[in-house]
């Protein structure tokens, strides 16, 4: 019989590694795109004079000044706009097409202070620091490929066969779930049922938890009307005590909820067919 508070009492206190904290490899990648850029806006270090040393630079060559955005922790790839002096919404990309602008920018966001001071020697040392602050976004992805790593290899031991990353157009008998295209973390098929699974990991609260939730609470009766399918839903992690109202809700309506300590109750009952 499930029994949801000790469901709740065998959450998992972490699973963060000493390999999730920093991917140095994505960090060097994205800083050696753009290092000749850095380099070449080194020149602007210890100037007195910025304006006529920006000037310099871009005669030499304009697109020096489109990486400014990555020294104050913005990529360009995130289309990011901020407020201009008439409260107007523009790109910050904007801001790099001519000299004032390209100045106002370097003055506004105290760049300015930074670089005629020289507090920072190299702008690729320092950008590389930068990178290392941002790719802390990335760790929750990193999360959820530990927990699946961790729930594929609990598979593995216990023998069981499965597929990872399969497209929900594979179940073309599912008309349930309409013309959204799903792709579950595993799939497990035996002599009488396939089980189609998800699995995520949450180290902290938040809204994003309660959205699983109630999307998982959704598509698990979808799913389970057809006798020879199941939903299933291996979920962890301390945050799930922020949202533990809609995790039990969730619960009660999905039959198939385990943890990485009661997996071994469903490897159990598959393994009998």
């Amino acid at each position: 019989m499930k029994d949801f508070n000790l469901f709740m009492s065998q959450l998992s206190e972490t699973n963060v590694t000493l390999e999730s904290f920093t991917d140095f490899d994505k960090v060097s990648r994205n800083v050696a795109s753009i290092s000749i850029k850095l380099n070449q806006l080194n020149y602007l270090l210890g100037k007195t004079n910025l304006r006529e040393a920006v000037s310099e630079l871009f005669e030499e060559n304009p697109n020096t000044f489109n990486v400014l955005d990555i020294l104050v922790a913005v990529r360009s790839s995130d289309n990011k706009k901020v407020l201009n002096d008439e409260y107007s919404p523009v790109f910050v990309q904007s801001y790099f097409t001519d000299v004032d602008s390209i100045c106002e920018f370097i003055e506004k966001t105290g760049l300015a202070e930074i670089f005629s001071s020289k507090r920072v020697t190299n702008l690729v040392d320092y950008v590389f620091g930068v990178e290392v602050g941002l790719d802390t976004n990335a760790r929750k992805n990193r999360g959820g490929n530990i927990m699946a790593t961790a729930v594929a290899k609990k598979f593995a031991d216990a023998g069981v066969v499965f597929r990872t990353e399969v497209n929900s157009t594979e179940f073309s008998e599912i008309t349930a779930l309409g013309a959204d295209l799903k792709r579950f973390d595993f799939v497990i098929a035996t002599e009488n049922k396939t089980y189609l699974i998800e699995t995520n990991y949450y180290n902290r609260g938040g809204s994003k938890l309660n959205e699983t939730a109630r999307a998982y609470s959704d598509i698990a009766p979808k799913i389970n009307q057809y006798p020879q399918y199941e939903f299933v839903w291996i979920t962890d992690g301390q945050g799930w005590h922020s949202a533990k109202n809609k995790l039990e809700e969730a619960y009660a309506i999905i039959p198939r909820v385990y943890n990485l300590t009661s997996i071994s109750e469903f490897i159990e009952d598959i393994k009998q067919f």
